[in-house]
């Protein structure tokens, strides 16, 4: 029971006698934030080397076949024709994986409840490194997203079961800040994936062909991204279930009540009520990232190819140059991301939930405008950090707050609910932004300036759903 220390009786607000948040706890407690943070790091991780991968990946997988010598090289409308193709099945990729996303946070939400948290963070963990490195394997556009897919199932089922076990396992008072610091090392994550991205590309601009061992680098990203699977092992060998899990496992077998499910969970008013409103909540902020925010790097790609081809580069320099610099300006959201989020616990803690959500819901539709209007040169990269910081913080709002809507027996399922079905709604995103940057707006120089300014008016959603969410600060997790 060394995990109920110092939890606060119902009702009462956890105690706050001026020491850091940290004090009491034990090793234990730091242990499961340890692995939970790494395993939430890992899986960043590979969603960011996803980000990064998908444009060349497209490029490579869709392109035809070599020239031959003395064959006409392709006409100006047969490059914008390919361009458009890239455009497309990109988007079409990101909504593939966000749905196995949302699909498998539905699945093993529900599964975390009944099994428990350990179990199945072990079980998401092994699924989104193995099918990570599958990817390298791709051979056209089809095999490379049914393994997206697949991981998307691994990575949709960590979040909500890492958040759970790191809710229930920590004092009240400490809850708040380590559910902060456990998104955080979401951009560490990320920025290790950038990191891995300008590696590769420096690696990339050494060869003569722009092959590293045969391989080109977005392949090796994913091979990297199967490495977390070394984490289960950790997992495993020390990792208990939280003591609030195992009491109400106990009580469930002498009632017979079911753990987890959807039936369960909308068969109550208020957990239903908090179910659909959360989730509305994370449309917001889930499509102005995967649909919109993550895009940018696109955006940055097509401003500095532009610069790069008038200096000279082509073949390998310029695809090595790019590669270095999409790694350099996805660092620069990954900072500003991690000071918003190490600042989130804070923040939320001093002024409130529904607070701290309106202020950073319209510091993100500004920030993200802004980048997709004005970022013109590389000088203009300082506004990367700003929109990172604004736009993800969000998610280290969400980390902190849907734990608290739902009761023990459901916070793995409704905790998925929020930002899993979410999801299924934002893998609408990057096939709008597709349709629109391909379509509506194929005749702009830069179709994705318009396409991402007009999307993001979905961080108004959030904004309207915000008065009718329950405020949660200073509260112990809810119990039936």
């Amino acid at each position: 029971m060394a995990d109920l220390a110092h939890v606060s009786p119902p009702g009462r607000r956890p105690a706050d006698d001026g020491t850091p948040w940290w004090t009491g706890l034990t090793r234990y407690h730091w242990f499961v934030l340890t692995v939970a943070a790494l395993g939430w790091l890992f899986d960043c991780l590979d969603q960011q080397l996803f980000n990064l991968a998908r444009k060349p990946a497209m490029e490579s997988l869709l392109a035809t076949a070599p020239l031959a010598p003395g064959q006409a090289q392709p006409s100006e409308e047969e490059r914008k024709a390919l361009a458009k193709k890239v455009d497309f099945y990109g988007g079409l990729s990101t909504c593939i994986f966000l749905a196995g996303w949302a699909t498998g946070g539905l699945i093993f939400g529900v599964i975390g409840d009944r099994f428990g948290r350990a179990r199945t963070m072990l079980i998401t963990i092994l699924i989104y490194s193995l099918c990570t490195g599958l990817s390298a394997l791709s051979r056209g556009f089809w095999d490379f997203a049914f393994y997206r897919f697949i991981t998307g199932l691994g990575v949709g089922g960590e979040f909500a079961v890492g958040v759970a076990l790191v809710a229930e396992v920590m004092p009240d008072r400490a809850r708040p800040h380590a559910l902060g610091l456990l998104q955080a090392f979401s951009a560490l994550g990320n920025f290790g994936a950038a990191a891995i991205g300008i590696a590769l590309g420096l690696w990339q601009l050494s060869t003569a062909e722009g092959l590293i061992y045969g391989w080109e680098p977005w392949r090796w990203k994913f091979v990297i991204g199967a490495l977390p699977a070394v984490l289960a092992l950790v997992i495993r060998s020390g990792l208990e279930e939280p003591e609030r899990w195992k009491a109400m496992k106990a009580k469930a077998a002498e009632t017979g009540d079911v753990l987890g499910g959807y039936g369960a969970l909308f068969a109550h008013p208020r957990w239903s009520r908090n179910a659909v409103l959360g989730m509305l909540l994370a449309c917001s902020g889930v499509i102005g990232l995967w649909g919109i925010g993550f895009f940018s790097i696109d955006l940055q790609m097509s401003v500095l190819r532009k610069t790069f081809q008038a200096q000279g580069l082509e073949g390998a320099a310029l695809k090595g140059r790019l590669t270095i610099a999409s790694g350099v300006a996805s660092m620069l959201i990954q900072v500003g991301a991690f000071t918003g989020m190490m600042l989130s616990a804070r923040i939320c803690n001093r002024i409130g939930r529904r607070p701290f959500f309106a202020i950073f819901l319209v510091l993100a539709l500004l920030s993200t405008m802004m980048v997709f209007q004005f970022l013109d040169d590389i000088t203009d990269f300082w506004m990367l950090p700003v929109m990172g910081f604004c736009q993800l913080s969000l998610f280290a709002g969400y980390a902190i707050y849907f734990p608290e809507l739902f009761p023990t027996r459901l916070r793995s399922t409704g905790t998925s609910f929020c930002y899993n079905v979410g999801r299924f709604v934002a893998a609408s995103g990057p096939f709008l932004l597709g349709q629109l940057s391909s379509g509506v707006f194929s005749g702009w120089a830069e179709p994705l300036r318009p396409s991402g300014t007009l999307m993001c008016l979905v961080f108004l959603v959030g904004l309207a759903v915000l008065p009718l969410l329950p405020e949660t600060a200073g509260q112990p997790l809810p119990e039936d």
